[in-house]
């Protein structure tokens, strides 16, 4: 499905399509996509379509990107620099951005030391931004001190890498999954996180019936609809799982012992530390799985030759994240399940570039071109290769400590680049204190208020998706091109230059980049630098298999033309990609052997109580991205998932006195937040689901990074996101509504809505809906439109109605026939359609039929209401497509498609009509 928009950015009386061939900016899957702009005088308009001939997703796209263009308007970025945190900003200029920034640095650094600023970077940068960025703070300012949103999703899996292989390289590629035997999902909700990979895999498996799918998570999502087999594990087990399994692979014999004997070492040290795993009772116990379904998976996996288990953040969001990836891999080192078409270990990245970010040393432990920070042959090859006056000796701190050193004031300054921590961080709140409390704080971003630019000192306009010009690298190692098809609005600026112009202010050399080439370049060379392809690693010291040799010296020309690319790239034109690293048994350690890590199942930190006793787990949704800057701009993908919920057992619902859809409060030591609630049989008992995506500026107490406890792996310093102990219970209200106001009117509800005492906020085609509730009755508040709109006078025309007694409200604002505003107070079942009344907004006038249907807060047609959104791509309702099932006895989801289209687009809404599919079928049988 297209996307079309007109848009700001340039204005010309050109009328010619241009295409240009680019990539998503979401997920790790790296999608390629093919943008059309035509530039007319009335605007810019474009098209989004998924590239067919980009080897990650041929033509695919998922809801997210197929909805990208609704991300692209300029009403909401950053387009000039600004000093002054929010509500006393002032507009300046980037030659006096540029110069208070550095003077603050060098103030910090000649009172404090280097180490008292601090970096705080994103996998939504392009590598090009993130190369300058670490070869200014580690090779020229000389401290550690910059870490990465990615260290929240897959530094526990780069830590495991590096521990078993001796470099951190995801060994296959997405090819691999049409040629495996069977697939292990493991704490991944690939079909609503990855959708475009698992159709893929769902592909493969239409092709090769007898391939076995496995999902290992807490909870039954999506992706478990077609699974062959479900293994709902207790939270923190997976340790546990996987060592049971390698016990069970090596006393039954199913190991490769030619592969162990000459590829690996360690195999004692790991029986050992494994030893209790032996007990199968006991680990029945301890995982949650049934003995029956434990068995069949040991089973599987055992006689399969070729597996693939893809692991993702229910692996690495952990206290124990590196032994959990350890624990996987151990078991495809064991069977020789690696390095071979169709079996690896591969671990899923949750940002596009979170591997570019890798390359360059992105993280507060690592050095530029798979090099170690606290080697002094790696520092010296780094430094030489700079030309740097310093170099990084020890590790930074990572996402969490620094933030605490940001607020005991050990760290004088930040700067935050295209992340929103105040947001995504566990303990939020401690971020939030941090940084009010922080002497000097610089924030690039493209959007003007986020719950982070609200304390930025100076905030600089950054370039966005469809600006931005350079490379990111997906979670195959394929490194592809992202280009520009728009002009930069106002004075937004890329992020790589922006540095570059505070190091050179600085008095350093090395950052004269006059383009995005330029950077690349330089980062394939010092990839080359003292390196060798895998049949030369003996004649280096510093071998490793990140080498981009290939893609040197690369012309303007060749950089724009670059083709998507796996690395290593050894040669010139290399025209075949090296898709399975390890094929002969050759690792990244001196010794050229994998080493076999012991792994000790070990229980997460906090444990329930009676004051806390359910687990939280946090994760995503389909159509929504991190902190929704970009897609909760798009009304398209607000209907699937509109509010901020969070999912409960039905017995656990009873217990704690919860009805299905009221709001519930969910507490932790650390924080609370409200959400509304939803019924899951999906759900284990005694634990909760809550996506990461609100943010203060769409709802007023949803933060549920506030809740999340902030203990992280000893190893990787990855945060535990999936256990926290919490309580919930109900946020009373004494009554709720829901409101509608035409875009272009909503800043004028702002004050009115603080008085609320919960609210959240969902973008429609034409308005602004906000769900809303409070403790203090109607009549206390006298909430009517009025109360919102102060402005309306005697021009508007005002339709109300009221029943106190019933606690009901209605009213209706319209302006020469124009519908403005609506609002309804009323008991939850009594609350009108919400997509009806969007519906109505999208009306050049409304007739004297649709003024007494809103009146009363329903349709006076007795059209089926067709229920919560399921397909976003083409509109279509539950209601509507299990009235097709009934009524057309469908057993397939492809005759849903053929009949009401869902499900025929981006395909990420199959598992959801598959599972309705079910649903009906067990209701017939019973």
């Amino acid at each position: 499905m297209n996307s079309i928009q007109n848009l700001e950015h340039s204005r010309s009386d050109q009328a010619e399509t241009i295409i240009t061939k680019t990539t998503c900016p979401y997920c790790g899957v790296g999608c390629g996509v093919d943008v059309s702009v035509q530039h007319k005088t009335h605007g810019t308009t474009v098209q989004v379509v998924g590239s067919p001939d980009h080897p990650s997703n041929f033509g695919r796209l998922c809801i997210k990107g197929s909805n990208l263009v609704d991300t692209l308007g300029l009403e909401t970025r950053v387009l000039h620099p600004m000093f002054g945190r929010k509500n006393h900003r002032q507009v300046t200029t980037w030659d006096q951005a540029i110069e208070k920034i550095s003077d603050q640095f060098q103030t910090c650094i000649d009172q404090y030391g280097a180490d008292s600023v601090a970096f705080y970077v994103s996998g939504q940068l392009l590598t090009e931004d993130y190369y300058v960025v670490n070869k200014f703070v580690k090779g020229y300012l000389g401290t550690a001190n910059i870490d990465t949103n990615s260290r929240l999703c897959m530094s526990s899996a780069v830590a495991a890498h590096k521990r078993a292989f001796g470099e951190d390289i995801v060994p296959a590629s997405y090819e691999d999954f049409e040629h495996t035997d069977m697939v292990v999902l493991v704490g991944s909700n690939t079909a609503w996180c990855h959708p475009v990979l698992y159709q893929r895999i769902m592909q493969a498996k239409s092709k090769n019936p007898d391939l076995f799918v496995v999902v290992v998570d807490p909870r039954f999502t999506s992706t478990c609809e077609q699974a062959d087999l479900h293994l709902p594990i207790l939270p923190g087990q997976d340790v546990a799982l996987f060592n049971g399994l390698f016990q069970y692979l090596y006393r039954n014999d199913y190991i490769d012992q030619h592969f162990v004997e000459t590829y690996t070492e360690g195999l004692a040290a790991l029986l050992a530390a494994s030893a209790s795993e032996q007990d199968f009772n006991g680990l029945v116990k301890r995982t949650g799985i049934s003995a029956e379904k434990l068995q069949l998976f040991f089973d599987k996996f055992a006689k399969t030759e070729k597996v693939i288990t893809l692991f993702s953040m229910g692996v690495n969001q952990s206290s124990q994240g590196v032994n959990k990836a350890n624990s996987i891999i151990n078991c495809h080192l064991l069977t020789g399940k690696i390095g071979k078409l169709g079996a690896a270990p591969f671990s899923m990245t949750g940002q596009p570039n979170a591997m570019g970010g890798r390359e360059v040393g992105g993280l507060a432990n690592m050095l530029a071109a798979h090099l170690d920070l606290d080697n002094s042959s790696h520092q010296k090859l780094v430094q030489d290769f700079w030309n740097s006056p310093v170099i990084a000796k020890q590790a930074g701190l990572k996402a969490v400590d620094l933030f605490q050193a940001v607020e005991s004031g050990k760290i004088k300054a930040i700067w935050i680049m295209a992340t929103n921590p105040v947001v995504s961080l566990p303990d939020a709140d401690q971020v939030k204190r941090a940084l009010e409390k922080c002497e000097f704080v610089v924030v690039s971003d493209i959007c003007a208020d986020t719950d982070t630019t609200a304390y930025a000192d100076v905030l600089l306009p950054a370039l966005g998706w469809g600006e931005k010009d350079g490379t990111v690298t997906n979670s195959e190692r394929r490194i592809s091109r992202q280009r520009a098809f728009l002009t930069p609005p106002k004075q937004a600026k890329a992020d790589w230059w922006a540095v570059a112009q505070v190091a050179k202010k600085l008095g350093f050399n090395g950052f004269d980049f006059n383009y995005a080439a330029d950077i690349f370049n330089e980062h394939a060379a010092l990839s080359a630098y003292q390196n060798a392809s895998v049949d030369q690693r003996d004649q280096v010291e510093n071998f490793r298999y990140f080498n981009l040799k290939g893609l040197m010296n690369l012309s303007l020309d060749e950089y724009d033309h670059l083709r998507p690319i796996q690395w290593p790239v050894w040669e010139k034109g290399q025209s075949v990609a090296v898709e399975q690293l390890f094929d002969r048994g050759r690792f990244s350690h001196k010794n050229q052997k994998a080493k076999l890590i012991p792994t000790v199942a070990i229980d997460p930190v906090h444990a329930i109580s009676e004051d806390y006793p359910l687990v939280l787990n946090t994760g995503r949704i389909r159509d929504q991205w991190h902190t929704m800057t970009r897609t909760g701009l798009s009304a398209n993908l607000t209907t699937h998932r509109a509010e901020p919920f969070c999912e409960i057992h039905p017995n656990d619902a009873l217990k704690f006195g919860i009805r299905d859809k009221a709001l519930v409060e969910v507490r932790s030591e650390w924080g609370r937040c409200v959400l509304r609630v939803t019924l899951a049989q999906g759900v284990r008992r005694g634990q909760i689901f809550a996506p990461i995506h609100w943010t203060e500026q769409v709802a007023s107490d949803a933060r549920i990074g506030k809740v999340v406890n902030p203990v992280v792996d000893a190893i990787s310093g990855e945060p535990e996101f999936k256990h926290t102990p919490v309580a919930i219970q109900p946020f009373h209200t004494t009554w709720q509504g829901v409101l509608y106001v035409r875009e272009g009117f909503e800043h004028h509800i702002k004050a009115s809505l603080q008085n609320c005492a919960w609210w959240t906020k969902i973008k429609t085609a034409k308005a602004i809906r906000y769900e809303i509730a409070d403790r203090q009755s109607i009549d206390q508040t006298q909430k009517n439109l009025k109360s919102f709109l102060p402005f309306v006078d005697e021009t508007y025309e005002w339709l109300s109605l009221e029943d106190i007694s019933s606690q009901l409200s209605h009213s209706v604002i319209l302006k020469e026939g124009v519908l403005v505003a609506s609002l309804y107070i009323a008991p939850a079942d009594l609350l009108p359609d919400r997509d009806w009344v969007a519906s109505l907004f999208k009306r050049e006038r409304l007739s004297a039929l649709h003024r007494k249907a809103l009146l009363a807060g329903m349709p006076m047609s007795a059209a089926n209401n067709d229920g919560p959104l399921v397909c976003s791509c083409f509109k279509v309702g539950k209601n509507k497509i299990i009235e097709a099932i009934k009524t057309q006895n469908i057993t397939h989801e492809k005759q849903v498609t053929a009949c009401l289209k869902a499900g025929g687009n981006c395909g990420s809404c199959l598992p959801e009509i598959r599972g309705l599919i079910k649903t009906c079928q067990l209701e017939a049988e019973a």
